[in-house]
């Protein structure tokens, strides 16, 4: 019952920017916790980004200082500002959200997936 879509991945070279973008739409729900993953080639997927209901947020190591996690909440649109993008950030980046449905149903939901490639 709902969908995400993703945009803004696209090919930048090292030191560039991107801002990745993922937006809900459906059933009346509400965004409790979202988080953007990436797989990059030959590589398990792995937490970029995290932004609890609270506000609290957790990024991965390798990211901290170049990426941030924003939401709009009158969009029900969530995103990642990428910053002096690197080479090893190259991968497919996935938005996640946990949602609750018509107040009671909690679910996850996975975005398509963006391509992010940075050349060096």
């Amino acid at each position: 019952q709902v969908q995400l879509v993703e945009s803004g991945g696209g090919l930048v070279q090292a030191g560039g920017s991107l801002r990745l973008s993922c937006a809900a739409s459906g059933s009346i729900f509400t965004i409790n916790a979202m988080g953007w993953y990436r797989q990059a080639p030959g590589k398990q997927r792995e937490l970029v980004a995290g932004l609890a209901s609270g506000g609290s947020t957790n990024y991965a190591d390798s990211v901290k200082g170049r990426f941030t996690i924003s939401r709009d909440n009158a969009k029900n649109t969530v995103y990642l500002q990428m910053n002096s993008l690197k080479p090893e950030d190259t991968g497919v980046y996935y938005c996640n959200l946990d949602l609750v449905l018509n107040g009671y149903l909690r679910q996850t939901y996975w975005g398509q997936g963006t391509q992010v490639t940075v050349s060096s």
